[in-house]
Formats: C-alpha cells, sequence, structure tokens
C-alpha cells in the first residue's frame, strides 16, 4: 500500500532547495490527521490532534533548516563555520586564529647590540611583547623591529613613549613604539571568503593579485593592499604616490623576511617597488650554486586612530556602565557587541581595512544589541585624515599648550591626536586659546613635547582610509553623549 500526504515536499529549482512555509506543512499536517482519523476532527491547535499537529510541523521545519543550511554551506557566498573551512581546505587554506597586536618599535642602544627573536617589552597596562623579528643596531643608534603581544585578540596600541624594556640586554637602551597594528579575533565568516578569494589569484604569477595573494597566506599578516602602476609616470593611488614601473604592496604584521619572500616569488622580472620598508629575500631555485639576494621593498602601514561619537536617548534604563559597554570593554548581553566588536571583526562582519572606507552605520548594530535602554540619535566618526585643527603643541599635565596653528581651529570637544598623545585626550575647556595659539584643558594628564598635532572631532558618516594606513581604536576615543 502506498502511503500518501497533503504536506508539500520541498522542491529544487534554480535558486536551489526551496522548503515549504510551515504554515503549510501545518495544514497539511492537521489534513493527514483528520484523514486518519475518520475525518470532522477539531483543527483548533488547542486539542490534542492540534498539538500533534504543531509538534510534527516543528520537526519537519527543523529537517527542513537543517538542510536549507546544508545546501547553502556548499556556496563560498552563504558558508559559515565547519563548511566554510571545508571550502577553504580545497585550497590549503585554515582559518587564522586570533592574532596578537603587532607593534613596529624603534629600539634605541649601542652600535653592534643585537635584539633576538623573542626580547620582550611591556606597556604601562602590563601587556608583554615579544620581538619577532631580529636585528642588529645599526650605526646610527636605532633599529626599528616588530613585537607581538604575547596575549591574542585587539590590545590597544600603546602611545609612542607607553612601552619600556622588560628583559635587559646590555646597551639596549629605551624603546617607543613607530606604529601598531590592533590583532584580531579568531577570523571572521567575511574576512575567512575574502582571504580565500585573494588566495585563488595567488595561483598564477606576475599580476598583482597573485602577489598578495601569496602575501594573504604568510602567516601573522593581519591585512594586505596591492597596486600595479605600469605606466611611466608616478601616480597617486589612495594618498599614496607609486613610482612609475613599480608595484606598492602594504602589509600589516607577519615577518618581514616572510612577507618580502612572498612578494619575490610572485612578482614579474624587471618591475621596481613603492614602499618604506626594504628587506632582502633570495631566489633559491637549484639551477644556482647559492642563493641569488634580492633586494624587496613594500610598505608596513602606519596606523589611523579611528575615534567616535555615540548619541544614545536618555532614559532610567540606561546603565552606568554604559559607555564601557558601547566601547566593548565591559560584559554585555551579547557575545559580540559593541564597536570594539564590529571593529576587530569578531561579530562575525567585515573589519575595516586598509584602503577600505569606514561607515558609521556599520557599528549600528554591536551598539543596538546592547539592549533597549541603547536607543541610538547618532553614531559620527572621524579621523586625522579630516581634522578640525592642525597645530603645533605640547602637553603638560592636563594643559595642551599651542604655539602654531597650521590650519583651522581648536574647539571644546576635540581630540587632540598626535605621536605620544594619550587616547581621550578631550578638549574640555579653553584657557588662554580660543581656537588659535594659547592654552587648553584636557582630559588627561600626560607629558608631550612640542611636536605636530591635530584636533579632531567626529561629524562623519563615512571616512575613506588611505591605502599606506591600517585603521585602529582606542577604546578611550570613544565618547558618548546622552540626551
Amino acid at each position: 500500500m502506498s502511503a500518501t500526504t497533503s504536506v508539500p515536499a520541498p522542491t529544487f529549482g534554480p535558486t536551489g532547495f526551496v522548503a515549504p512555509a510551515e504554515s503549510a506543512i501545518l495544514t497539511g499536517r492537521l489534513a493527514d490527521i483528520n484523514a486518519a482519523m475518520g475525518g470532522d476532527l477539531n483543527p483548533a491547535l488547542d486539542t490534542p490532534q492540534g498539538q500533534l499537529a504543531s509538534s510534527d510541523t516543528a520537526i519537519i521545519g527543523d529537517c527542513n533548516d537543517q538542510f536549507v543550511a546544508l545546501a547553502n554551506g556548499v556556496d563560498p557566498a552563504y558558508a559559515a563555520g565547519r563548511m566554510q573551512d571545508a571550502i577553504a581546505r580545497i585550497y590549503f587554506l585554515t582559518r587564522n586564529p586570533a592574532q596578537s597586536t603587532v607593534l613596529q618599535v624603534a629600539c634605541v642602544g649601542g652600535v653592534g647590540v643585537n635584539i633576538p627573536v623573542g626580547a620582550l617589552i611591556q606597556d604601562t597596562a602590563q601587556n608583554i611583547y615579544a620581538c619577532t623579528q631580529a636585528g642588529t643596531i645599526p650605526t646610527s643608534g636605532t633599529i626599528t623591529l616588530s613585537f607581538a603581544n604575547l596575549v591574542t585578540g585587539p590590545i590597544a596600541v600603546p602611545a609612542s613613549n607607553g612601552v619600556s624594556i622588560y628583559q635587559a640586554i646590555p646597551s639596549w637602551n629605551t624603546v617607543s613604539v613607530v606604529s601598531g597594528v590592533l590583532g584580531n579575533v579568531v577570523e571572521s565568516r567575511s574576512d575567512f571568503e575574502a582571504r580565500r578569494q585573494a588566495t585563488v589569484e595567488g595561483n598564477s604569477l606576475g599580476s598583482i593579485g597573485s602577489i598578495i595573494g601569496a602575501v594573504a597566506q604568510v602567516s601573522g599578516v593581519l591585512d594586505f593592499y596591492g597596486f600595479d602602476n605600469s605606466t611611466n609616470a608616478a601616480v597617486t593611488v589612495g594618498g599614496q604616490s607609486i613610482a612609475a614601473n613599480s608595484i606598492f604592496i602594504c602589509v600589516a604584521g607577519g615577518a618581514s623576511a616572510a612577507v618580502a619572500q612572498a612578494i619575490l616569488s610572485k612578482k614579474g622580472p624587471g618591475c621596481s617597488y613603492t614602499g618604506n620598508t626594504t628587506v632582502t629575500a633570495f631566489d633559491s631555485n637549484p639551477l644556482y650554486s647559492e642563493p641569488i639576494p634580492y633586494s624587496v621593498t613594500y610598505e608596513i602601514p602606519t596606523g589611523l586612530p579611528i575615534l567616535f561619537a555615540v548619541t544614545l536617548k536618555n532614559s532610567v534604563q540606561v546603565p552606568s556602565n554604559a559607555l564601557a559597554l558601547i566601547q566593548g570593554v565591559a560584559t554585555a548581553t551579547t557575545a559580540a557587541s559593541g564597536i570594539s566588536a564590529a571593529f576587530s571583526g569578531s561579530d562575525g562582519g567585515a573589519r575595516p581595512r586598509i584602503g577600505s572606507e569606514i561607515f558609521a552605520s556599520r557599528f549600528y548594530a554591536g551598539i543596538a544589541s546592547l539592549g533597549a535602554w541603547a536607543q541610538i540619535v547618532s553614531v559620527l566618526i572621524g579621523s586625522p585624515l579630516a581634522p578640525g585643527a592642525s597645530f603645533t603643541g605640547s602637553i603638560s599635565g592636563a594643559t595642551l599648550t599651542v604655539s602654531a596653528v597650521a590650519s583651522g581651529a581648536l574647539a571644546v570637544g576635540q581630540t587632540i591626536v598626535g605621536t605620544g598623545v594619550l587616547g581621550g585626550s578631550v578638549i574640555t575647556a579653553l584657557g588662554t586659546g580660543t581656537g588659535g595659539t594659547g592654552t587648553y584643558t584636557l582630559a588627561t594628564s600626560q607629558t608631550v613635547a612640542s611636536e605636530a598635532m591635530t584636533g579632531v572631532m567626529p561629524t562623519l558618516n563615512d571616512l575613506t582610509v588611505q591605502v599606506n594606513q591600517i585603521p585602529t581604536l582606542d577604546v578611550a576615543n570613544v565618547a558618548l553623549t546622552l540626551v
């Protein structure tokens, strides 16, 4: 005897597996049960037959949902988790684990002092960083080396003067931060897919896609960008001047020797380079009696501080630690919420990258997920790329002294950005200055010698990062206003 059912079956079509609506499944199960019982059953859902039909519908619907997820999982555009890992394995790729914050550190000391891999420094928050690239201090007395935090994840990049030597080496005198790249949590779905797409081009040779595809596979690389200037004249792309007939490869993280080797392995012959870092790489072709050295030049990006101004509607429901929750540094109601989660990509979305366009709206969901109290009036962003003022100043205690103003005007509410300036250095009051030279009161106390600085007021809905910069976040530069 063949069985029949009134429950509609799934279908396969141009869009793949299509499951019937659960309302149609429920109608079918009620019809089946009514037929099995001889008819005239009450179809109300609070009856025994209604409860049975509802349970069957939930079971069938869940089964269909699981198959839809499985079917979607074989498409790289929708794959996530283990299914995405399986697709990447075809390309011999594995998801990047959580990665450490990486600093470019100027090491000052005696000529000939060797700083080995594993040499340790610390920041003012007692975070420890280990050297990942050995070097010997040259006649200039300074060498810049990479140091990685011993703890993975997005630990804030310290200020220029915010680090010190933790493990002494004779005649190694001082250290200072030149730049830094915020660490990451485990690679998100969107970032993993972007890297998989980039590495597919890595199977070719000579094209810019093949070069950045090779770079993307270097262990410890946090971000990358590439451009090929095939013309006979210099061009400017994303704020970066690229010399004629040269390639520009910008890479954050990874050992410089490994990055240079990856570039050399895919670069076409005769092409020059543009960048701020030169490393020796080797062609180890067995036809040569010994490896042939080549100088490979690429760009290590500088950090671009991103500032946030969040305005929420005030209410009695707003908790006392609302700012910390929005920053993402306090325990929240969800595992991935707040601005830090969106900035690092730990919420599953794309993180800000070299040369990317950052939209303030990217951070709405993480803030809104904190609870019904988080009623967003506005989220605005800013950076030194769009300053309210550019000037020369020094800081002693909580007093900013401005000696010259190159452009714009200083104002209460601006955040001061500069080398060694602490995050959250907001102008809270005017002193003798009223927008130009003079003194201003800051929210933070510190000591910074006279240097070029900018005053930034987050006023943008979106901004575009230059191709020689990587966005960085200091949660102290996330401000909250209640209205």
